[in-house]
């Protein structure tokens, strides 16, 4: 139906965190652009109560490089001003035996280790700083077909409409059709665990700390939320668990579910007040060869997902887009077509070893902590005892972990 088609210069398929990022540092150029996702919109801004009903059970740990980027997207202030979380502290302890290691924001002069943030607040953000943008939106689109044609890549929406463009960019989540479409090969693995999400209340304050254990089964992750009293009562929680005992998890009512998660967490936070609906995901790492071909560029989870041991995910997904973004305004400065393999070639390059090198650091973690032989549990807990007292190394990791190593 080449009566319906529509050209654009750039198609960003998928108007999550990764994509709309990307639409948004591309918008001020003098472009066609269009973001599409099979989803409805959802405009304005969501209502914001203060029970463990309220929040958002998909939360993330922005770094400081993160909150600059979206800060000059224009969209950080609107976030801020809503509802997010500074945290200064980070505490980090392993279940079979004594070793701790705590991370303070002081330990690099800086006011925050990260910000604590809903994923739906930052993609209302950037929605609607898009919507006053040159950038068209088309939601309740899903592709259907993607085909590339000379030098043009087509995609075909359910209903029938084509639309063409030398660049599309795939924003379209862990389980990318483009990524498939495009013939991407991925090295991938299941992690045998399933991550359990939801908001809970505590007894005790959380003191603006991010606080994880390491058990045996899995991390256990209790990730501070803001409040409007300032109590600091309500922590979003990330428990990593075998099948079989997410199982148990997930069937328990809710007064079990709280009494087993504070037993677990050994009561640092006194008991569990109150649990949200409990959300549970498969964990799966997945890594793109390539981060191009045929005119697809990947960003985001289609192009990697790591376990969400320590909240990066959504990180690597705004550095690939801010690194994407700036490659094409480098190729449209130089009169290069959008598509073009040197440009895209850069982009791989400036992004796969910083996504690998996280991938690897994780994965070491995850395995790291998964082995129950003694002599690893008195050498890791020894480690962790000595690290916490090694500052200067401490403060290399933090600088890292923020983004601050980028500056």
């Amino acid at each position: 139906m080449t009566d319906r088609l529509e050209k654009f210069d750039i198609i960003v398929v998928g108007a999550g965190l990764a994509g709309a990022a990307f639409a948004l540092a591309m918008a001020d150029q003098p472009l066609d652009i269009v973001v599409i996702d099979a989803q409805p919109e959802r405009e304005g801004w969501p209502p914001l109560d203060e029970t463990v009903m309220d929040y958002d059970a998909r939360v993330s740990a922005l770094t400081d490089a993160s909150r600059r980027f979206l800060q000059r997207l224009g969209a950080w202030s609107a976030v801020a001003e809503r509802r997010v979380c500074p945290y200064q502290e980070m505490v980090v302890w392993d279940a079979e035996g004594t070793g701790e290691i705590h991370f303070s924001a002081d330990e690099v002069g800086e006011l925050a280790l990260g910000h604590i943030a809903e994923n739906r607040l930052v993609t209302a953000a950037l929605h609607n700083r898009l919507r006053d943008s040159r950038v068209r939106m088309l939601f309740n689109s899903p592709v259907a077909a993607w085909v590339r044609s000379g030098d043009q890549g087509q995609l075909q929406l359910n209903d029938g409409r084509l639309l063409q463009a030398p660049l599309i960019v795939a924003a379209d989540g862990a389980n990318s059709r483009l990524r498939d479409w495009g013939g991407f090969q991925t090295r991938e693995w299941d992690y045998q665990h399933h991550a359990i999400v939801c908001t809970v209340e505590t007894e005790k304050p959380h003191r603006a700390t991010a606080w994880q254990r390491f058990l045996p089964e899995g991390p256990l992750a209790f990730l501070p939320l803001p409040d409007r009293d300032g109590a600091q009562n309500f922590s979003s929680i990330v428990w990593s668990a075998k099948p079989e005992l997410a199982d148990t998890l997930m069937a328990m009512d809710d007064d079990a579910f709280c009494l087993a998660l504070a037993q677990h967490f050994e009561g640092r936070l006194g008991r569990i007040n109150a649990a949200s609906r409990r959300v549970r995901f498969p964990l799966r790492q997945r890594h793109a060869q390539r981060y191009f071909q045929q005119g697809i560029a990947l960003i985001g989870d289609a192009a990697h997902t790591i376990h969400p041991l320590a909240g990066q995910g959504i990180n690597l997904g705004f550095a690939d887009a801010e690194v994407l973004a700036e490659e094409c305004q480098r190729a449209l400065a130089r009169g290069l077509p959008l598509s073009d393999e040197l440009l895209l070639s850069r982009y791989q390059r400036r992004r796969k070893g910083e996504n690998l090198a996280m991938m690897a650091a994780m994965e070491g973690f995850q395995n790291l902590f998964a082995s129950q032989a003694l002599p690893l549990r008195l050498l890791r807990n020894a480690g962790m005892s000595w690290l916490d007292r090694a500052v200067p190394i401490k403060r290399q990791i933090v600088a890292r972990a923020m983004g601050l190593a980028r500056r």
